[in-house]
């Protein structure tokens, strides 16, 4: 039996990783260095990423090409996307409390 591989669980080596997403790993390694994706390291300084990081590689890479984004744009972006997330999951998890208090109302 096949366990799945969780998404953030870091598996790709930076080579497959470029494949993956049709990117230069030299550009992998500059969107390393100005903070865009943080992939693991292994024992052996082998960066690793997981499915989580490619996917992230693969918005990164749709807003440059085919939007025209700069870095710049891409970092606010992902940085907004990511705080729309959590305020989702936060409303869900108001939602929730608020219907358990109203169904323990009635």
């Amino acid at each position: 039996m096949h366990e799945a591989i969780p998404p953030d669980e870091p598996c790709y080596t930076i080579g497959v990783v470029a494949r993956m997403v049709d990117l230069h790993p030299q550009t992998l390694r500059n969107y390393e260095q100005i903070g865009l994706v943080v992939p693991r390291r292994s024992e052996g300084n082998i960066r690793l990423y997981s499915q989580v990081e490619v996917e992230r590689l693969r918005k990164i890479s749709r807003l440059t090409q085919e939007l025209g984004v700069n870095l710049a744009g891409v970092e606010v972006i992902l940085h907004m996307t990511e705080q729309i997330e959590t305020l989702q999951f936060q409303i869900g998890t108001l939602r929730r409390k608020l219907d358990a208090f109203e169904d323990e109302q009635s």
